[in-house]
């Protein structure tokens, strides 16, 4: 077994995946001039400490406004404000899927049974599995930057590009913004499964009955929706539910993509990866006044180091870190939407030899 594997397989072990659990395993074969135990080493001890009141309150304070939008959109009842209330409730939506992905992490609270009942508490009014989804994302942290065994918007090679049926690059390529809800079902190239099944190969035997729970929990959820339809119509569904669910994957898929689509980002083969390495490979993005409302969800590179770390300590975190790394650390200022527009054009498939390798532009015809 090559040393890249036993790593992969080290990591995929810890339900929490805590890289720093065995320093000496994941620092083999390093030349980064730095080790985790570095970069550890220069944030505050507290930063890796949650707040189970400080985390609910985030919970809370999401779920409060959420209400309140619901609120003001059944008084007015209006379809000119509806368009607004579908971007503002669909980000709020969003918001709540950040305070699961903490929970999926471990990173809520140190109670496990706490962050799974809050995990299903946000996740499941928004149609995201949440057992299904934590352990796929598990595996994505355990193998960032690897072509061969990450687990979401990793880039394919040129000639895999070349034999993919139109279908399947629609929402991978042509689509992203709404790939999220394929993925739940299909997941990405080269990749086979669903978020649904405890039979799929993203799960191990010991976690069938958690992917079943959240599974059922989804079930019920899309009842309710149909029940709502029923009673009150579709448009009743689409006013309500439909517009604000569309614009959270919006935001799931924009945010996801930019954290490791970028043309300067490098990807390693199998043979040539390591955990430090694939951690760096992503960027830290400025939402600027969303920031906050994501709960600073931009700030990735930190967390793909240190994934057990509260989103409520990646800032002063990040900053700790930031001398150490270097030239290692990558951040955009530039506008969100100009970062979408120059990787979509830019980041379609990557060389079929070679490592590390770097995306290339879409084929012209």
């Amino acid at each position: 077994m090559q040393k890249s594997d036993a790593i992969g397989k080290f990591v995929q072990a810890n339900t929490t995946v805590n890289p720093l659990a065995d320093q000496a395993l994941l620092n083999q074969k390093s030349e980064i001039p730095f080790t985790l135990q570095d970069l550890k080493a220069a944030i505050p001890a507290d930063c890796f400490e949650p707040s189970v009141r400080r985390s609910l309150s985030y919970f809370f304070l999401d779920v409060s406004i959420i209400a309140g939008l619901y609120a003001i959109a059944d008084r007015l009842d209006s379809w000119f404000f509806f368009p607004i209330f579908w971007i503002i409730q669909g980000s709020m939506f969003w918001a709540l899927f950040v305070v699961g992905h903490d929970c999926g992490h471990g990173s809520f609270s140190k109670h496990k049974w706490l962050n799974h009942l809050i995990g299903h508490l946000s996740h499941t009014p928004i149609l995201v599995p949440y057992h299904g989804w934590r352990i796929s994302h598990r595996t994505h942290h355990a193998n960032t930057g690897n072509i061969d065994t990450d687990e979401s918007w990793y880039p394919v090679t040129k000639a895999k590009y070349e034999q993919m049926p139109w279908y399947e690059k629609l929402f991978r390529f042509y689509l992203p913004l709404l790939a999220y809800p394929i993925y739940l079902f299909r997941r990405s190239p080269n990749r086979q499964g669903s978020h649904f099944l405890p039979s799929s190969p993203l799960f191990r035997p010991s976690e069938k009955w958690d992917v079943l729970t959240s599974t059922i929990l989804w079930g019920l959820m899309v009842g309710f929706l149909g029940w709502l339809a029923f009673q009150f119509g579709w448009l009743f569904l689409v006013k309500y539910y439909v517009g604000p669910y569309v614009v959270f994957i919006m935001w799931l898929d924009l945010v996801t993509y930019l954290h490791h689509t970028e043309p300067d980002i490098p990807w390693y083969h199998n043979e040539d990866w390591y955990f430090l390495k694939g951690a760096l490979s992503t960027i830290d993005r400025d939402y600027g006044f969303i920031n906050a409302i994501h709960h600073d969800i931009g700030t990735h590179v930190a967390h793909h180091i240190f994934l057990n770390m509260p989103h409520y300590h990646l800032k002063t975190a990040t900053e700790a870190i930031k001398p150490i790394l270097g030239d290692y650390y990558r951040h955009s200022e530039e506008p969100i939407w100009k970062s979408f527009f120059r990787s979509y054009w830019a980041c379609q498939f990557v060389p079929d030899q070679g490592t590390p390798v770097y995306y290339q532009p879409k084929l012209k015809r």
